[in-house]
């Protein structure tokens, strides 16, 4: 299978892209309030990701991505991060993780496009999944005044970038 290949690389490389990840999710400005958890918790939580990509992707359940996507909000909400900034991580991380791919697939064959086309099916499946799940963990925290202000700013982010 041309895509549990291109997995396997990905956890191969895991470290590279998680530091790489880590650095631009700590000086993205969408992702500001992520500097206030510690480099190596952030860079932990990715190399963990990374590292069981393909259990990831191939043998946890629904209810697996659920449970940890939500301890994720809960934590981040603890910490005081807006949903919209962790939100941006993990776009962030499906991004990268999709150039990643493209970059490395050294596609021969139209077969190997079709595990390509695979694999990227199979990691907006989880992150996708990952964002929705998410987002339901974070209710507690919907009075929250540092919620309140993420919130103007990314209306207001999205109101100019639809500006002449």
């Amino acid at each position: 299978m041309v895509a549990l290949r291109l997995i396997r690389l990905i956890e191969t490389h895991s470290e590279e892209i998680a530091r790489t990840l880590a650095t631009r999710i700590r000086t993205s400005p969408r992702t500001s309030q992520l500097q206030k958890v510690s480099e190596s918790e952030l860079l932990s939580g990715l190399q963990e990701l990374l590292l069981h990509m393909s259990e990831w992707l191939l043998s946890k359940t629904e209810n697996d991505i659920e449970q940890r996507y939500h301890q994720i909000a809960a934590r981040r909400a603890s910490q005081g991060i807006a949903l919209a900034d962790s939100c941006w991580a993990v776009v962030m991380t499906k991004e990268y993780l999709w150039d990643f791919i493209q970059k490395e697939g050294f596609l021969r064959n139209p077969i190997e496009l079709y595990g390509e086309m695979e694999l990227l099916a199979l990691v907006d499946q989880f992150f996708d999944r990952a964002l929705c799940y998410m987002a339901e963990g974070y209710p507690q925290t919907q009075g929250s005044p540092e919620i309140a202000v993420s919130r103007k700013k990314q209306r207001e982010f999205n109101a100019a970038a639809f500006v002449p």
